[in-house]
């Protein structure tokens, strides 16, 4: 089969690679229909992410179908249509009990990291039980390719983590594709304002489409337009979308007295923790590594059009031709890209 490999830093490559196996009874093996590239995966290629090897078939969702499963496997048979998980649960180790498959024994994310992933003709899901979702008829692909990943970290990371509710200011640092799941999820709590940051005035002009209250583009004057919109209290919860240092600290700015800041980024560096102005302030702030446990959710959420996440793909590109959708992914700006679609 083809797949996608993590060749050396910075390099992306198409290679051949053996078809997988049944390794045990717990396993499926899918067939992909379509796939992603994540902001994750260019992380990989930064040489951010120490546990991925170089070699590694690289990505975590998909939409696919279900070639064969394991022995073991009671949920799922061969010609089923599957949303992929970006995390893999086992569903009985301490942590997943705990709610926290993200950190799973045997699993957590290991597609695309520790193990294979789905940016190849065929994928290995083991537990496939606890790691798959049945995909619905009455949604598009599309939208189901973004429930893999994209939406449950914006819903999980940056809705739940932030503690949004009723009436809540909301302010998302970057309006890409996870900052953007973050804003139509946030929309189910009824938020007050919520205001989209970013550099780039075309994914503001998207973030004000899907409902954002509020747009700013990022510069000097940020933290004095917010101030200005939210009367001088700042936003009682501050989402970091980006994972850059920048970012984390206009967060800092940003938060109002007893609020949240809630990290969603990846970081691939240190960050300042300016604690000489934040500690009488009475915040709270959050990290978490997405677990997928509110997928079932969502995906009824799409089902009835509640939220529509297939907005999100903006570029389409043949799995031949995925080496091109790295470079375009990598240059998003300059490309007006939020979110590539891979098919098969």
């Amino acid at each position: 089969m083809k797949a996608l490999v993590y060749a050396a830093k910075g390099q992306p490559r198409l290679e051949d690679r053996p078809k997988p196996t049944i390794l045990k009874p717990t396993d499926a093996i899918v067939k992909m229909v379509k796939t992603t590239i994540c902001g994750t995966d260019l992380h990989i290629f930064k040489g951010d992410v120490a546990t991925c090897d170089t070699g590694r078939i690289l990505g975590h969702e998909g939409v696919a179908v279900v070639e064969q499963v394991g022995d073991n496997v009671g949920l799922f048979k061969p010609g089923d249509k599957v949303i992929v998980s970006c995390i893999t649960s086992c569903t009985t180790c301490a942590n997943c009990r705990r709610g926290m498959p993200s950190h799973c024994t045997n699993g957590g994310w290991a597609l695309g990291n520790t193990i294979d992933g789905t940016q190849a003709e065929y994928t290995r899901i083991p537990h496939a039980d606890g790691s798959l979702h049945l995909a619905v008829e009455s949604a598009s692909d599309n939208a189901q390719l973004m429930l893999s990943d994209t939406v449950p970290t914006g819903y999980e990371c940056g809705v739940l983590q932030g503690k949004i509710k009723l009436g809540s200011t909301v302010a998302i640092v970057g309006s890409g594709p996870v900052g953007l799941g973050a804003l139509i999820t946030s929309q189910l709590y009824s938020p007050l304002q919520i205001i989209m940051i970013d550099l780039n005035e075309k994914r503001l002009a998207t973030a004000r489409s899907l409902g954002a209250t509020h747009t700013v583009v990022s510069g000097p004057n940020v933290v004095e337009q917010v101030m200005k919109i939210t009367g001088g209290r700042g936003v009682d919860a501050a989402l970091e979308a980006v994972g850059i240092p920048a970012t984390f600290e206009l967060c800092q700015k940003l938060v109002a007295v007893g609020g949240t800041i809630a990290n969603l980024g990846v970081h691939g560096t240190k960050v300042d923790l300016h604690l000489e102005t934040l500690w009488d302030k009475n915040i709270t702030i959050t990290t978490r590594l997405v677990d997928a446990s509110s997928t079932p959710m969502l995906i009824k959420l799409v089902e009835s059009g509640k939220i529509l996440p297939e907005k999100f793909a903006t570029h389409t590109f043949a799995f031949k031709d995925i080496e091109k959708a790295y470079n375009i992914f990598g240059a998003a700006e300059a490309h007006d890209c939020l979110k590539v679609v891979i098919e098969f």
